[in-house]
């Protein structure tokens, strides 16, 4: 059955994605999925994530990056430097303010501590769920803090700062060298279960990332993946965003996704906030400021810049220096500060707790 529900989920999303395409509309290999398989789990349809498919999917995203880490991007590091020091004060800021907004809505401390993170998806609901917080809260948060964005972003992108998202991808794959093809994917492999083996956070994309930038640095590689590939990642991390909200109910639909959407306004605010100062400062242009304080998913981001034809050396590295910030200094801050699950919390899906 379970089987039967992800072919059915496969189809659903392939029929998102002509739609998309048939209507002109943009980014069709990533919204046409999230679309089709977001309002298929709102009305109740028992579909089912991809899995290993999904996980290689964000691998070849790593290997994207990595391959634009070129000598000249390097050289620019100490350049960036400027914008990437406001990183921890933005991470502090959106805690100083989420973490109260959470409270007031009447989750409990962990809950609201971890839902206020601007982490990733996975390492967020873990963290938060052994810490005894609310698991399926923090994941339907964080699930449309991502939705939203990668919903927002493109049309913010189009609007304000002209973006065409028309951007090539990469190059198509019968245009690429078949050894450098090769090396590619055994660097989205290795690095995969390399880092996973060491206990890297985000194994999938830093991974083929970091294996794929020595390759770069190194002279064995000079493209990206090829454009059907990246296609195949926004497809699978289309159907991964939709995914998140099957078996949502309706008192989780008021409570939960309400809060998310209303933390996202928050988020808007203080990103709008951070891009100005390191435009209007020469720190960054307008595209890759924006791109780089967008308090979206990794992965989702990556896309967006590749689309938008940003500099994904710049894009990437702010990402990664507030996943970095967040996923080794939220649990420390957490025990630093005290931050505990009260006892006797009722099961998780009841909708925020009652403070104490």
């Amino acid at each position: 059955m379970s089987m039967l529900h992800r072919f059915g989920t496969l189809a659903l999303a392939l029929l998102g994605t002509a739609l998309f395409h048939l209507a002109g509309l943009p980014l069709p290999f990533l919204f046409g999925p999230m679309s089709a398989c977001l309002i298929a789990a709102l009305a109740g349809a028992p579909l089912k994530g991809m899995g290993t498919v999904s996980i290689l999917a964000r691998t070849i995203l790593g290997v994207a990056v990595g391959a634009s880490i070129t000598p000249e991007v390097v050289a620019r590091i100490p350049q960036m430097a400027g914008s990437v020091a406001l990183v921890p004060l933005y991470v502090v800021l959106i805690g100083l303010v989420g973490v109260p907004f959470f409270r007031r809505l009447g989750y409990d401390p962990v809950t609201a501590w971890y839902a206020a993170m601007p982490g990733g998806l996975q390492d967020m609901v873990i963290f938060g769920t052994e810490a005894g917080g609310d698991g399926r809260a923090l994941a339907l948060i964080h699930a449309t803090r991502v939705l939203v964005i990668v919903t927002l972003a493109p049309m913010i992108l189009a609007v304000f700062y002209g973006a065409g998202l028309t951007g090539a991808v990469g190059a198509p794959l019968r245009d690429l060298p078949a050894l450098e093809i090769l090396l590619m994917a055994a660097a989205a492999l290795i690095g995969w279960k390399g880092a996973e083996r060491i206990g890297l956070f985000g194994a999938t994309i830093l991974g083929p990332m970091i294996l794929t930038a020595a390759l770069s640095l190194g002279g064995l590689i000079h493209s990206r993946p090829p454009a059907e590939a990246v296609w195949a990642a926004q497809f699978f991390i289309g159907i991964g965003i939709g995914v998140q909200y099957v078996g949502v109910t309706f008192r989780e639909l008021r409570s939960f996704i309400l809060s998310g959407l209303a933390f996202v306004l928050l988020l808007a605010a203080l990103a709008a906030v951070f891009t100005e100062i390191v435009t209007l400062s020469g720190l960054a242009q307008p595209i890759e400021g924006f791109l780089a304080f967008a308090p979206g998913g990794q992965a989702e981001m990556t896309v967006l810049a590749l689309v938008a034809g940003a500099d994904l050396g710049f894009v990437i590295l702010h990402h990664l220096t507030r996943l970095v910030i967040v996923i080794l200094g939220a649990p420390v801050a957490a025990r630093l500060m005290g931050v505990r699950a009260p006892p006797g919390q009722p099961d998780a899906g009841a909708g925020p707790r009652q403070r104490r």
